[in-house]
């Protein structure tokens, strides 16, 4: 999560409900949502990556609430992110892609994401799912940040995942790219000390 998306730079705040959050999730009530239900969860399978790898490059350069609003429109849009049906994707899908106002239609980020469909229906099953996690720091190496000026935008693993994952042909994902990925996957746990979602899903990674 970006801090163009945080209302403050400072620690957990606590919301309406009295709960403590990271401050970013209290801006709007998709952000305490998403906060509380999925960011930091761990998420495994290829299909499942594949999607929030393409949701995170379709944000770059965005606020991920303009994402986040327009997900399912997007899952409609790609067939919910099916590799082996986006890799069947014509030039009139591309072409209704681009006229689709459900999405954010960038051209090199439509494009990008049906070569990334058709890239990853030649790998294993499985195959992406053990690369990705295959850069999961260990969580015991990684202070538990206490504001939004702790959470890094990039990380050494989050590099080096962007390196192997470009390497292996994918497009769009540079190491910030990356690291957003490893955010919202649980890769890392970025919940600042004191929000009542850090450490809810350790025992899922």
């Amino acid at each position: 999560m970006s801090a163009d998306d945080t209302p403050t730079n400072g620690a957990a705040v606590a919301g309406s409900d009295g709960v403590l959050r990271c401050p970013w999730a209290l801006s709007t009530e998709d952000y305490a949502v998403y906060h509380d239900e999925e960011w930091g969860r761990p998420v495994h399978g290829d299909d499942a990556l594949y999607e929030r790898l393409s949701l995170e490059a379709f944000q770059s350069g965005l606020s991920w609430i303009t994402i986040l609003r327009r997900r399912e429109g997007f899952r409609a849009a790609f067939a919910d992110f099916k590799i082996a049906s986006v890799a069947t994707f014509t030039e009139a899908d591309r072409t209704r892609l681009l006229a689709d106002p459900g999405i954010i239609r960038n051209r090199a980020k439509v494009d990008a994401t049906l070569a990334n469909a058709r890239e990853l229906a030649e790998w294993s099953p499985g195959e992406l799912d053990e690369l990705i996690w295959s850069y999961a720091p260990d969580p015991a190496a990684r202070p538990a940040p206490r504001s939004i000026g702790d959470v890094p935008a990039t990380t050494d693993e989050s590099t080096a995942l962007s390196k192997a994952l470009k390497k292996r042909g994918i497009r769009f994902v540079g190491p910030t790219t990356a690291y957003a990925l490893m955010q919202a996957c649980g890769l890392v746990d970025d919940h600042l000390v004191g929000c009542a979602a850090r450490g809810r899903w350790a025992a899922d990674r």
